[in-house]
């Protein structure tokens, strides 16, 4: 996908049910946020609370719901360069398309807020290269991306940041991810001296650029982590308040309201349908009969 020289935008996910509709939407590959899958799971901030298990079967959950190749955060490996080796195994068996592994001192925290530190570079530097070889062991088309936090960091740099993106690139990585850089001239200077391909995050304290600006410094690919996030949280606020203020009808208004949708139909989209086609196709005839006068929605009968 990122053959023909264009930026590769990747919405960002959280869970199996954002990951469909962003693929419905016509996304052709995906992002799982670490900021989404702490908050949703566990309604805690990004602070490297979360585990490699939890964030393991989320990431498992989406892959498996979506055709969409996806790359998913995994914080700092969770661990040293040996527990990073047991990452690379967790999310390649989960069925990513790829990952990336930033250089903070755990316990991590958003690339986007203050407070964050990073471990030496030779630290940083040896977790890259044992998630390397756990991928060339195991899967060797599996994308490795190399996250810095230097930019941002307590005593970090610009500078400390590029030089550090390229040692990972020498380890290894198929891709460099400076995190946090403050302004368009920041994002030209790292796509200009950083030697391999670039992933831009763009949120939090980074600029917002158009696809043709990402294009023109060399960008290869971008996440936008937190819009559906987001989007999540001002809507279900806004259901809660009104369900509140005026009782139960108001689901009932918004119920009406989303019969129009592309995705209204709810028991459509989550995939009824479907499993009467396979019920169909697979389990005896009798097994239809269930269906005579009972209320609800009707699974149209076709061939799986």
């Amino acid at each position: 996908m990122m053959a023909p020289g264009r930026p590769l935008v990747l919405p960002g996910c959280y869970n199996a049910l954002t990951a469909r509709i962003l693929e419905h939407a016509g996304h052709e590959a995906l992002y799982m946020t670490g900021y989404g899958t702490s908050l949703s799971l566990l309604g805690l901030p990004d602070a490297g609370l979360i585990t490699l298990t939890e964030m393991a079967l989320n990431a498992k959950l989406i892959a498996g719901a979506v055709r969409a190749p996806v790359i998913a955060d995994a914080d700092t490996g969770f661990g040293n360069a040996v527990n990073v080796i047991r990452t690379v195994e967790e999310y390649i068996r989960a069925g990513l398309a790829g990952m990336h592994i930033e250089d903070q001192v755990a316990p991590k925290r958003c690339g986007h807020v203050a407070g964050r530190e990073v471990v030496d570079r030779a630290e940083a530097v040896g977790k890259i290269r044992a998630a390397h070889a756990a991928r060339q062991a195991l899967d060797p088309d599996f994308i490795l991306i190399a996250r810095t936090d230097a930019r941002g960091a307590h005593g970090g740099s610009l500078e400390e940041a590029i030089a550090r993106a390229n040692l990972f690139l020498e380890a290894g990585a198929d891709m460099a991810f400076v995190e946090g850089p403050a302004s368009k001239a920041e994002i030209a200077e790292v796509c200009r001296r950083v030697r391999g391909p670039i992933l831009y995050n763009q949120t939090g304290i980074s600029p917002r650029l158009s696809e043709a600006e990402m294009a023109e410094l060399g960008i290869a690919l971008t996440i936008l982590p937190g819009a559906v996030l987001r989007q999540t949280i001002m809507a279900v606020h806004d259901l809660a308040v009104a369900m509140k203020t005026e009782g139960a009808l108001a689901e009932a208004e918004v119920d009406a309201r989303t019969r129009t949708h592309p995705l209204g139909n709810l028991h459509l989209f989550s995939g009824f349908d479907r499993i009467r086609a396979l019920e169909t196709e697979f389990l005896p005839a009798g097994a239809q009969e269930k269906y005579a006068g009972t209320l609800g929605h009707m699974p149209e009968t076709r061939r799986a």
